[in-house]
């Protein structure tokens, strides 16, 4: 009996592959708040529901074989986009992974992180935030021009109040990602004037 309690041990002891993935892709680097946590894990979850919304779009009828994939595509890209994010806690943020040819090991440039970070900020801000919200209160596009019969806001009723629902919390995105910028740039600017000790 105590052999087999032994042979046991070392399969419940090592976790998966995916689970040590996982870990090494969310787990934050020291100096990060839980606030900051939050916020970062909040990210995906912004995108996830308009990338759920859309799916069924690209099974529906009508559409031809390049809108299909265009609408699976564009969900998934988002949710790529938006998982990003958590590389302004994680260590992936700070240090290139092991699997990044010639760069691997090496500290990633404060810049080369932030300046990216702050242009999406700045656009999905613009576009989600900003543009959106003025147009779904003006009944219009994006653009300025009268919305189409088949838009989904258009619809009423629970279609109407779905894509709200779904679509609402994208307003988020834009916001949230500028305020874990500015917290990696502060914690980074902090890291890089704190003396190492001999």
């Amino acid at each position: 009996m105590q052999q087999l309690l032994h042979a046991e041990e070392p399969a419940t002891s090592h976790p998966g592959r995916l689970r040590v993935a996982w870990r090494a892709a969310h787990e934050p680097v020291a100096g990060v708040s839980r606030r900051m946590r939050l916020v970062a894990y909040a990210v995906p979850l912004t995108v996830l529901p308009s990338s759920v919304w859309r799916l069924p779009a690209a099974f529906g009828d009508g559409l031809g074989l390049g809108e299909r994939v265009y609408v699976v595509l564009l969900s998934v890209l988002s949710e790529a986009f938006a998982f990003t994010a958590i590389g302004l806690i994680a260590r992936w943020g700070e240090v290139f992974p092991r699997w990044i040819p010639f760069l691997r090991g090496r500290r990633v440039p404060r810049r080369a992180a932030v300046l990216p970070a702050a242009i999406g900020a700045a656009g999905l801000t613009l576009l989600f935030t900003l543009l959106f919200v003025v147009s779904e209160i003006r009944g219009t596009t994006i653009r300025g021009g009268d919305l189409p019969a088949d838009y989904p806001s258009q619809a009423g009723g629970w279609e109407a109040a779905w894509f709200s629902f779904c679509y609402a919390p994208l307003t988020l995105w834009g916001p949230l990602l500028g305020v874990l910028t500015v917290a990696y740039w502060k914690r980074r600017s902090a890291a890089g004037r704190t003396p190492v000790a001999a």
